[in-house]
């Protein structure tokens, strides 16, 4: 007989347009059906966004998935048994309004012929017309943490509006190697793709034609065995962040400024010929003389220039738990490890708010990396809160949804399950409003909650309930115009490497944000402080006071258990360092 699915019954009687369904709660059921996707999920026609991550048992998407899901624009399998012939039976047809695709953690070896692996169709799977892409609207695609060895050219047929490729945690050994195909089309292979990762593969070569990449803004190839740069990079039009950190360059002058410098002054080394290619140091040096004399003509002296350069740095300071007369703790309860098991936390002083519309720039930022890095909030939540209006020792804790009780931002005091409903409520009537098919904002989050007994929260030593992520801060805590320190969040239910990859960069956004400031003098207007309900306020560009190189303070917090043992320590030695291109930290 078999297994049951009411998830299912419910979305088909509900006519939903979004399932997520979690892994451990269906391992059972998808290990019945022979390690595949239950077939009346082929029944939802109208469904736009599908997740069914953590489930070791699932081996196969079965066949059919593409054809029954015409509508499919999110597909997330994050941390399955995928293989690619697995895959191949579920992607074997077009999937014409997917926007994003996330694979990573599956283990694959091959990529499945849909997305131009061995075999590959030339970029037309059945039921789609000769010569058409498998996937013509795909933006996103996450292939991280697989065993990838290498990447053919029918990716950039499968997929030619392709903006994010994530990569890392591979075995990769060139890039772009094969992936860009010899001709493809006037605009060349890409040409929307502007973020590249490949950290932590086998990389030993990154080959000049990446400068083929027209719109490449953020390449991360970090932690592989490089041992040179080529002077290509420096003709990436708009490459503007770059990680080379973690790779042997034979060129130790390179090797020094990958560790320190941002991205902007390593393109220039490599421009004027510094590329660790053997080429003459007299070469070097004399453009290098060159550029010098040229700039004293233009600015008056090298000291000036140099003071601008220094200047334009982006600086942090850590200030660590030993050197703080009073170090901010989290201790966090046992209950957590089966609801959301990681967090990261640390202090953030020195930034600005209040000039122009500093806060709006900081709420919007934020929303972006919760899109972005983040993944929609499947992956990571960030929460920010005023310091001044915490009182800790804090606690990190789960309550029944009948028991949590918070204030919201912008609401009044309310029961977490009553929130929940309220907000489920206001997104049927926003859909109905709107005409729209999908809801938008916070609402695109609850279901994350979904199946769970207890709730996520951030306790401060008054016993109130500051956080409730991955929905919402508490009005208590929220951030205002005349912030000016920082108590930042970061939790996850995946992993506690994404909580510190997320902060890192939250922090540099945030550094980035206090320059832009101080370079775009505005008035002290008077913006509305908006709501910014799931935790984080995004962050303000707005937030330098004192000169362009005062570094922003960060201050350790610890995380520990209820016995007192460390779990957590943010930043440590080794954090910071995926971003360390862009941002000098000074320990």
């Amino acid at each position: 007989m078999a297994a049951a699915w009411p998830e299912l019954e419910a979305a088909a009687r509900e006519r939903r347009r979004e399932l997520a369904l979690p892994g451990a709660a269906v391992a059972e059921r998808v290990a019945a059906g022979g390690g595949r996707l239950p077939a009346a999920l082929l029944a939802l026609p109208l469904l736009q966004s599908l997740e069914l991550s953590g489930c070791a048992a699932l081996r196969e998407l079965g066949p059919g998935l593409a054809a029954a899901l015409p509508a499919l624009h999110t597909l997330v399998l994050r941390g399955n048994a995928l293989g690619p012939a697995g895959l191949g039976a579920g992607l074997g047809g077009p999937l014409p309004a997917l926007r994003l695709l996330d694979l990573s953690g599956n283990g694959l070896e091959a990529l499945p012929a849909a997305l131009g692996g061995a075999a590959e169709p030339a970029g037309a799977p059945e039921g789609a017309p000769a010569g058409a892409p498998a996937f013509p609207q795909l933006r996103s695609l996450n292939l991280s943490g697989n065993r990838l060895r290498e990447l053919g050219p029918g990716l950039a047929r499968a997929a030619p509006q392709l903006q994010a490729l994530l990569l890392s945690g591979n075995r990769l050994r060139a890039l772009p190697g094969g992936l860009l195909p010899p001709a493809a089309g006037p605009g060349g292979p890409f040409p929307l793709l502007s973020r590249l990762e490949a950290a932590d593969n086998e990389l030993t070569e990154l080959g000049a034609d990446i400068a083929a990449l027209p719109a490449l803004k953020s390449l991360d190839v970090a932690n592989n065995r490089l041992q040179e740069l080529p002077a290509a990079l420096a003709d990436c039009p708009r490459l503007k962040e770059a990680n080379f950190r973690g790779n042997q360059l034979k060129d130790k002058r390179l090797e020094k400024m990958v560790n320190g410098c941002q991205t902007k002054a390593i393109l220039e080394y490599l421009r004027a010929g510094g590329r660790g290619k053997g080429k003459p140091e007299g070469t070097r040096e004399e453009a290098r003389k060159k550029k010098r004399e040229k700039q004293q003509k233009k600015d008056g002296g090298d000291g000036e220039q140099n003071e601008l350069e220094e200047a334009s740095k982006l600086l942090v300071k850590v200030l660590h738990v030993s050197e703080n007369a009073a170090p901010l703790v989290v201790k966090a309860s046992p209950g957590v490890q089966d609801v959301r098991p990681f967090i990261v936390c640390c202090v953030l002083k020195g930034v600005n708010l209040q000039p122009g519309n500093a806060l709006k720039r900081f709420l919007s930022a934020q929303t972006k990396l919760h899109e972005d890095i983040c993944e929609k909030r499947t992956a990571a939540t960030i929460a920010t809160h005023d310091l001044q209006l915490i009182k800790g020792p804090l606690t990190y804790d789960v309550q029944p949804p009948d028991e949590l009780k918070i204030v919201p931002l912008g609401r009044k005091e309310i029961k977490a399950k009553d929130l929940l409903r309220q907000l489920q409520l206001e997104a049927e009537e926003q859909r109905k409003q709107k005409k729209r098919q999908n809801v938008s904002g916070l609402h695109k989050y609850l279901q994350l909650l979904d199946g769970k007994d207890n709730y996520p929260c951030l306790v401060d030593a008054e016993g109130i309930v500051i956080s409730f992520p991955p929905i919402t801060n508490s009005e208590k805590t929220k951030i205002r115009k005349d912030t000016r320190d920082l108590f930042l969040e970061v939790t996850s239910d995946t992993s506690l490497q994404i909580c510190k990859d997320v902060m890192d960069t939250l922090i540099l956004k945030i550094a980035e944000l206090n320059r832009f400031t101080m370079e775009n003098k505005e008035d002290l207007g008077s913006d509305n402080e908006s709501d910014a309900l799931c935790g984080p306020v995004n962050l303000n560009p707005g937030q330098s006071i004192q000169p362009t190189n005062f570094p922003l303070v960060v201050e350790q917090v610890r995380v520990v258990d209820t016995d007192g043992n460390l779990k957590v320590l943010y930043p440590s030695k080794t954090d910071l360092t995926t971003v360390s291109s862009l941002l000098t930290v000074i320990r």
